[in-house]
């Protein structure tokens, strides 16, 4: 599986970005996706993660109430909705696959590029 996260940008705090990852490969649907972000000096963290059918969804405390997290594995994309975003939410968002885990970045098989999201107080 082959990962593009796109999407980020600048924007003001309170403001919205919808994340995109588009994935290629005939197993999509067969993986967990997940967010991670890492933020400028720490270490990479969970932020929302999506079962392979889209039913079950899990978030950080620090995002539930604010992202959502979705796919659709007809066009082999997943997508992170995140409003009323914080200055601390700053950093680089990546999405990945995984086969059997939400939370733990280290069992996740594949991972994107990254993209950067900035958010100015």
């Amino acid at each position: 599986v082959q990962l593009q996260a796109s999407g980020g940008g600048l924007v003001q705090a309170g403001g919205s970005l919808r994340l995109s990852c588009a994935a290629s490969g005939r197993t999509f649907s067969r993986y967990i996706m997940g967010w991670f972000r890492q933020a400028p000096g720490k270490e990479r963290e969970f932020a929302a993660a999506v079962s392979w059918s889209g039913g079950r969804t899990e978030y950080a405390d620090s995002v539930k109430g604010r992202f959502a997290i979705s796919r659709d594995n007809n066009k082999n994309m997943v997508y992170l909705q995140m409003n009323s975003l914080k200055p601390e939410d700053t950093a680089v968002y990546y999405c990945a696959a995984s086969r059997d885990d939400y939370y733990t970045s280290e069992l996740y098989d594949y991972w994107g590029q990254g993209t950067l999201v900035t958010v100015s107080s």
